[in-house]
């Protein structure tokens, strides 16, 4: 089969790989559509690692997936061949501590497709995944569609993980596909008012078509001056998308007391300082998102009923045999790319 394999920094082959087969009855072969470019493989395109999870070339990366069952072990009873389905990137082993108290995405030997030591990725004809990774969708869900699940399954984890929302002021700082999630799923919700921002002006233009109470570019303006101006008091809820150090500690300038900072995003260093007297005299709530737990399920729910609809999200499309430029595109932020996709079959 073929495989897109980055084969170094900055660097895609288009290979002929041995294709992966079934060998556990749990065990599910698909057939892969579409792939979506994730910030998290950015990191691995540039920098070959994120923290410790550092790159043995070549290897196959890219977790946001959707494809279609093609075989499946003798066990499995909830997909079945022929069946279009969402993929959930992460195989738990379902016995640790963390996976019996209802944390799988913590488990202790997780494997996760695309990461480093771990699974191979998407970008690749066919993989296997056990029977728990895949949902299926409905038919008039797309594959476009199907793939950000994966994404927006982050944003309702992170929705939930921030506390309750109801009536809460809240910023989004970074307006990427992550950011851009959130603010679909928060659009969903009896949220408050909602503050943007980005460093880009062409995703500030796509979080206005979602019509939050302010959007505006750090760059350009005083975020908190500005957000202050219309929140005397501040606000309840940050979710830090950007992996930007910068926007971690403007998040807690903005944060009133006892408020909330969700750090969704990356950042690109392995160390983080904090404004930590600010953040103690505020009694300020950190919250860490790890991924997603249980939140799959959700995601194409909401897609599926149309509550959230992300079609104009996917700007790019690319096939296999264009993967390199797809993260060209992608890591250099031009002509105005929100989210690309991929199709490998």
């Amino acid at each position: 089969m073929k495989a897109a394999l980055l084969t170094g920094i900055r660097q895609f082959a288009i290979t002929e790989v041995a294709a992966p087969h079934i060998e556990h009855d749990a065990d599910v072969l698909i057939d892969i559509a579409t792939v979506g470019v994730c910030g998290s493989d950015i990191h691995y395109y540039r920098e070959g690692r994120i923290g410790s999870q550092v790159v043995a070339f070549p290897f196959v990366i890219g977790h946001e997936a959707a494809g279609t069952v093609v075989e499946t072990g003798k066990g499995v009873t909830s997909v079945r061949a022929g069946q279009r389905i969402a993929i959930d990137p992460a195989v738990s082993c379902g016995h640790c501590d963390q996976c019996l108290s209802g944390r799988a995405h913590t488990c202790r030997t997780l494997r996760f497709m695309g990461s480093p030591g771990q699974l191979d990725g998407g970008l690749a004809e066919f993989v296997v995944l056990p029977e728990r990774s895949c949902y299926p969708v409905p038919d008039h869900m797309t594959f476009d569609e199907a793939t950000l699940t994966e994404p927006l399954a982050i944003a309702v984890y992170a929705v939930e993980r921030a506390g309750p929302i109801e009536g809460a002021a809240a910023a989004i700082l970074g307006a990427g596909p992550i950011g851009m999630c959130i603010l679909h799923v928060l659009s969903t919700t009896s949220v408050g008012r909602i503050y943007v921002t980005d460093r880009i002006e062409t995703r500030l233009a796509f979080a206005k078509r979602l019509s939050p109470s302010w959007s505006g570019n750090p760059e350009l303006v005083d975020v908190v001056a500005e957000i202050a101006l219309r929140e005397p008091l501040l606000l309840d809820r940050v979710f830090e998308c950007s992996g930007d150090v910068r926007a971690i500690s403007q998040g807690i300038e903005l944060l009133k007391p006892g408020g909330t900072l969700v750090i969704v995003g990356i950042p690109g260093v392995d160390t983080v300082p904090f404004p930590i007297h600010e953040l103690r005299r505020k009694e300020i709530t950190v919250v860490n998102v790890r991924r997603q737990v249980n939140c799959t399920r959700k995601a194409i729910d909401l897609l599926a009923s149309r509550k959230v609809v992300m079609d104009s999200m996917a700007t790019h499309h690319f096939g296999l045999d264009k993967t390199q430029a797809a993260f060209d595109l992608v890591s250099e932020y031009r002509d105005g790319v929100m989210k690309a996709i991929i199709s490998v079959t």
